[in-house]
């Protein structure tokens, strides 16, 4: 997640920061928003979570980066020494999956999907970065354990059984994670990130997080393919910054959060990834990642998968009413065997305002016939087939309390199977949800 937070005597300067390098000039704007703040501390971190000279709306989930121009919602908190970060997001709604019946998979619900993550960081002498990171989601309660209906979803257990076609809940603890940053130069930086849950250095930003993504109530159907690590029992990444490249390594926990929502999972740190990032100018981040992770399903313990992902973001505000427009396009594989090779894409868009959004994601996955639920008789277990969804949505502001904003939104979601799942899902199912969110407002010049 990001959030902005520029004042207005930058607005001249940043018309020329494509001109400049970025590092140096979002170095500047720091120092500003340091200086705005008169009774504080002029040497308040105002800087990004991983490094005291690029700029805060560079900060994604754990240790990812977004681009500059994202925009940031949330709430700043400051005293002498620390600055504090309160980001949360929360839906109240009615989901249906499969309106019209064309299938036997379909089931509907009320629930509230929701998270909220306290962040703070203070600077450590002349050249270090102290920050941690507190993530809780109540979806155990709001949720259920059996998680909220989506068809073609996969993923972790419930009762002993496999979760299909709905989206497992996240854990009371999604994240608690510190961090540590020394500056070798303006340019350089080397970092370390502990979590228990934490996020490896693994995929670009979760889901949860993403602004293309903030408004849209359901999981992506590649979320297994893609980010599904974002909470991992046990994780520790070493990094290193170079001006807008940066190189991390991981050693974390392979195995997904058990079924048991409120506990902490045993870390084993069994499992490793690599990636690297590149912010070429302030609306573009680009990552490539690789992994080997060790057994991440409880209910087939003996495959490991190998997953590699790419990713490209965009984001750029606009003139006028605090409008944004962010979108990702994301590819994740994995890789068990010669038998198991399994892609995912997807591409969604945000246009964001102080009062109004539309949003939309498109989706392509392969999955088995084993993931699916159906067995032998049916299909053979390693069959593969291929799903499309495209998700449409709109909101709207209802009003706004200080800086809490509640909207009322809608969105429709259409799949498309392989022909051979047609007798199970319909040839063409058709979902909808309404629904409140609640959120901070943008962070805006004052």
């Amino acid at each position: 997640m990001s959030l902005a937070c520029i004042t207005p005597a930058l607005g001249q300067h940043e018309q020329h920061q494509q001109k400049q390098d970025t590092t140096k000039q979002r170095s500047q704007h720091q120092t500003q928003l340091g200086m705005q703040h008169g009774d504080m501390d002029m040497q308040m971190p105002m800087s990004h979570a991983f490094s005291r000279n690029l700029p805060m709306t560079r900060n994604a989930s754990g240790s990812g980066w977004l681009p500059d121009e994202s925009p940031m919602y949330g709430n700043m908190y400051h005293s002498n020494s620390w600055m504090f970060m309160l980001h949360y997001n929360l839906f109240l709604r009615y989901n249906r999956q499969d309106v019209f019946e064309s299938g036997s998979r379909g089931d509907s619900q009320f629930d509230a999907p929701n998270w909220l993550m306290l962040m703070g960081q203070r600077f450590v002498g002349e050249r270090g970065l102290f920050r941690f990171s507190a993530m809780v989601s109540l979806d155990p309660l709001t949720v259920g354990g059996r998680g909220y209906p989506l068809l073609f979803q996969t993923g972790e257990t419930y009762q002993g059984s496999p979760l299909i076609d709905r989206q497992h809940p996240h854990d009371l603890f999604s994240e608690l994670s510190i961090g540590y940053t020394h500056m070798l130069s303006e340019e350089a930086d080397v970092f370390l990130y502990l979590g228990y849950p934490g996020e490896p250095a693994l995929s670009n930003v979760a889901f949860m997080h993403r602004p293309s993504a903030l408004n849209n109530p359901d999981s992506p159907l590649g979320h297994h393919w893609q980010d599904a690590t974002h909470i991992t029992f046990g994780v520790a990444t070493l990094g290193f910054r170079y001006r807008n490249f940066k190189l991390e390594g991981s050693s974390f926990t392979g195995r997904e959060p058990d079924e048991e929502r409120y506990d902490f999972d045993k870390p084993r740190f069994d499992s490793r990834a690599v990636r690297f990032t590149f912010n070429p100018t302030t609306r573009w981040s680009l990552q490539a990642s690789t992994a080997y992770v060790r057994s991440p399903e409880s209910g087939e313990p003996d495959e490991d998968v190998y997953r590699s992902t790419a990713s490209v973001l965009y984001g750029k505000e606009l003139s006028g009413d605090n409008r944004f427009l962010t979108t990702t396009l994301n590819w994740g594989y994995n890789f068990v065997d010669q038998d198991h090779k399994e892609h995912s894409v997807l591409l969604e868009s945000t246009l964001q305002s102080d009062r109004f959004a539309v949003y939309g994601r498109y989706e392509f996955v392969q999955k088995s016939a084993g993931e699916l639920g159906f067995d032998d008789d049916a299909f053979d277990h390693d069959a593969l087939f291929g799903v499309n969804a495209l998700t449409v949505g709109a909101n709207r502001q209802l009003f706004e309390f200080g800086t809490v904003n509640t909207s009322l939104g809608a969105q429709l979601s259409v799949f498309r199977g392989a022909s051979e799942l047609h007798p199970y899902y319909g040839s063409l199912p058709v979902s909808a949800q309404v629904y409140l969110r609640i959120f901070p407002t943008v962070m805006v010049p004052r």
